[in-house]
């Protein structure tokens, strides 16, 4: 019996180094990955829904600072769970310095959110990437009109592009194209700047060209569109949808993150599914930043899961799976460093 026990506390030890070890190789406190924060989309225990996110941190190391513009309806700058991760272009990040604010008659660097929406989406960036630099962009006045918001858009765009973000994050749009917002984005992308925008949530097929959504219906080559799905793998029944158009899709129903008054709460959309998209182009950016924009649409999209209840709604009917997606990064990275040692 002795010796029975002396086995059975040995494996007990075994096991507790395991986990330890296991833990140890995450890049990240997993218990990040069920904070007050946190969304079933990181809950390594919702396995298919999530988007694999704990798989992703076992293989990730960051060697690049990535900035991520959030254009949206502002932001928290003093929120607990984001304020370490603000970014501004000039001085240090303050109180009175957490962003840039297009949407009124004087640009400020001030971009308080009275909506919640950019709170809650930069919280899901964060939540995917929790080193992640945002830089806060609002564009959104209830009071302006629809023509006043898209010319606040524009210049967010503009300042994002002019400074070389990493990544922007547009969860946003409306039914009508705009010269000057494709010009900003086409600028974007001889940059080489990805641009992850919501798909939107109008019910519609975005295929069809009278039910199209801007911007993520220019199909430019660094825009990559989401969709939204459930926890039970069904595309949410607000989400827009187009088995051409719609790229890729992302947990968008009842999503909890940050919002304003330093606390949490849910929300649904396509908004929410684009973010995190966005987080985990943000990932590969930050652990491969020699890699071209298209290559790392490319790995988003050929590393999603494909998901029957997707098929006519989704381009490939993939989900995101940042698991997967950081393993194929891998494999493209040592591929690509292959050639260009032979072509040397």
């Amino acid at each position: 019996m002795k010796k029975a026990a002396k086995i059975l506390v040995f494996v007990a030890l075994s096991l507790n180094l395991t986990v330890a070890f296991a833990q140890q190789q995450l890049a990240y406190n997993p218990e990040l990955l069920i904070s007050r924060y946190a969304s079933w989309g990181i809950d390594p225990d919702k396995h298919l829904a999530s988007i694999n996110l704990k798989d992703s941190w076992t293989k990730f190391k960051k060697n690049k600072e990535i900035i991520v513009a959030v254009i949206d309806t502002g932001i928290q700058g003093d929120h607990p769970f984001i304020k370490d991760n603000i970014a501004v272009i000039s001085g240090k990040a303050s109180a009175t310095n957490y962003g840039m604010d297009f949407s009124g008659d004087k640009v400020t660097s001030t971009p308080t959110d009275a909506h919640g929406h950019g709170t809650h989406v930069a919280g899901i960036v964060k939540s995917v990437f929790p080193d992640v630099k945002l830089l806060a962009l609002k564009y959104y006045n209830p009071k302006a009109s629809g023509q006043a918001n898209l010319d606040a858009t524009i210049k967010a765009l503009q300042y994002a592009v002019d400074n070389n973000v990493d990544v922007i994050n547009y969860s946003g749009g409306g039914p009508e194209a705009s010269v000057d917002e494709l010009r900003v984005l086409k600028a974007a992308e001889k940059k080489g700047i990805l641009v992850i925008a919501a798909a939107g949530n109008e019910r519609s097929n975005i295929d069809d060209k009278r039910h199209a959504y801007y911007p993520a219906s220019y199909g430019l080559s660094n825009i990559i569109t989401v969709g939204a799905h459930d926890d039970a793998l069904n595309i949410i029944p607000s989400s827009n949808f187009g088995k051409n158009s719609v790229d890729i899709a992302a947990p968008g129903h009842r999503i909890r993150s940050a919002i304003p008054n330093s606390t949490a709460g849910y929300m649904t959309g396509t908004s929410q599914a684009t973010a995190f998209v966005t987080g985990v182009a943000a990932l590969i950016k930050a652990q491969y930043p020699g890699m071209k924009y298209d290559q790392i649409k490319n790995i988003i999209l050929s590393s999603s899961l494909k998901v029957k209840t997707f098929e006519g709604k989704i381009l490939g009917s993939g989900k995101l799976d940042a698991g997967k997606a950081l393993e194929l990064a891998e494999s493209v990275s040592a591929k690509l460093g292959n050639r260009q040692v032979a072509n040397r």
